[in-house]
């Protein structure tokens, strides 16, 4: 499905993040509104810098209640276990039915450090280097079990193939792990993995090992620059650069209506803030905004942080994606049932598969 300017179409994702909420309902109401938009996907953020929800376990609850919609929670790789990180992916992706995406982040404060009380805080390169060690090794995880390798023959008690089942034995800087994994491949092979490369220790990890890229941008200039930097990168590591998907993530405050946008937020472009880059305005004005920057080749698409959840959710799913879709710029169903599907981004091959090391 290809837009009328002859690229791939529009991305968006939105977050659904709400301090101080703790039950799952309010969750599952912003994703079915987000799935009825049509968007590729929703984050949750997860932190052990502060109060809040187990993400992952959020968004196992929200899998059922859902049919399309990604689902991407944040997990640290810096206090928490590997083995345990990929089966939680795995995991997510298999109640989804292949939606799921694991957003990568690190943890930098002593703080969270004492929360574990095993090492102390380490500086955000390493920390970075170490959150890359962990994707190349859950990917390892989840190759461990090639397709097919479940068998389940009752009759002849052949209920796993050996063949296709294979043996991780990777150390890394911080930590080691011996494989396999304890269950079969995740049905996307690889659930999507994003990175926040908007801080340059993150761009080599993005580069490397992200299938979706978020860049913090006020301009249509600094996110076509780090853009052009990542996928430089990306085929600098041997992938293709197009398999790398840039999104420029804003927060969004829809509370003016239909109203113009403000100075310097609407047709001048966002504003920085403390928080990040802020869109201030109505829907029809971020859908131009969005527009503009997607067509000139910026960006591949915007990953939007509501300042207030369902407000500002609402607004942009029957204001500004329905003017996006309107004009063919974005999706008005989904052309396929995986996350992997709706990026537009092939189902990996197993490393492992035909004897490769």
């Amino acid at each position: 499905m290809t837009s009328s300017h002859g690229r791939g179409l529009l991305h968006l994702a939105a977050a659904v993040d709400q301090p101080g909420v703790y039950d799952a309902g309010p969750y599952v109401e912003l994703a079915r509104l987000a799935e009825r938009g049509g968007l590729d996907f929703v984050t949750l953020d997860d932190s052990f810098a502060r109060p809040g929800p187990d993400a992952s376990a959020v968004l196992s609850r929200v899998a059922p209640a859902t049919h399309r919609v990604g689902l991407v929670p944040t997990l640290t790789t810096t206090h928490t276990e590997p083995f345990h990180v990929q089966a939680t992916v795995a995991t997510l992706d298999r109640v989804s039915r292949g939606r799921a995406g694991w957003r990568i982040d690190v943890s930098t404060t002593e703080g969270e450090a004492r929360l574990f009380g095993r090492r102390h805080s380490a500086p955000l390169d390493a920390l970075w280097q170490e959150a890359g060690e962990v994707a190349d090794v859950a990917a390892k995880l989840w190759d461990s079990w090639e397709d097919g390798a479940a068998i389940r023959d009752a009759p002849t008690g052949r209920f796993l193939d050996r063949d296709k089942l294979h043996h991780v034995d990777f150390t890394g800087a911080a930590f080691s792990v011996r494989g396999p994994s304890l269950a079969p491949r995740p049905p996307q092979g690889h659930p999507v993995r994003v990175v926040d490369a908007t801080e340059g220790p993150a761009r080599s990890t993005a580069a490397r090992h992200a299938d979706v890229a978020l860049v913090r941008a006020a301009s249509p200039a600094q996110a076509r620059t780090v853009r052009d930097r990542l996928r430089a990168d990306a085929a600098g590591a041997g992938r293709d650069p197009n398999s790398l998907l840039v999104l420029v993530s804003l927060l969004i405050d829809l509370g003016d209506g239909e109203h113009a946008a403000e100075p310097g937020h609407g047709g001048g472009g966002p504003r920085q803030t403390a928080q990040g880059p802020l869109y201030r305005g109505g829907p029809v004005d971020l859908a131009d905004l969005i527009a503009s920057w997607y067509k000139d080749g910026t960006v591949d698409g915007f990953h939007l942080t509501p300042v207030e959840p369902r407000r500002d959710l609402e607004r942009l799913v029957n204001g500004t994606v329905a003017l996006l879709q309107h004009r063919g710029l974005f999706r008005t169903f989904y052309p396929g049932s995986t996350l992997r599907e709706h990026l537009g981004l092939a189902r990996p091959a197993n490393q492992y598969a035909g004897g490769a090391a």
